[in-house]
């Protein structure tokens, strides 16, 4: 039993925050920045901020493998950061709306096999 509960830490289970720049002067530029945006969707991360997309992740290995894979997806010219944290960190973040309330976007379903 410790092992699974070991294994559902809020500090094992990570999110992933992608950061991105990109140029989109030309029409090459916008076309390269719309691929890497779908490539994030393909690969399971959502929009959180128009530049800032997040990925849930059930351990640190996980993790790692979607970073190699952002670092397969990046564009010839532009800024990608790549930062992660714990689910109990995430848990932590605090979100600001503007005066006007906006209904918050959904957090993305995991689905738990035990």
């Amino acid at each position: 039993m410790t092992t699974s509960l070991n294994r559902l830490s809020e500090y094992r289970i990570m999110w992933i925050l992608v950061f991105f720049d990109l140029p989109t002067e030309t029409k090459k530029d916008r076309k390269a920045a719309a691929k890497f945006r779908k490539d994030l969707q393909g690969d399971g991360f959502t929009m959180f901020q128009f530049s800032i997309y997040i990925r849930h992740c059930a351990s640190r290995e996980n993790m790692d493998v979607h970073i190699k894979r952002v670092n397969s997806f990046l564009p010839e010219h532009g800024k990608v950061g790549v930062l992660y944290i714990t689910d109990k960190q995430f848990g932590e973040m605090q979100v600001f709306y503007g005066k006007k309330e906006d209904k918050p976007q959904p957090v993305p379903l995991q689905l738990e096999l035990f």
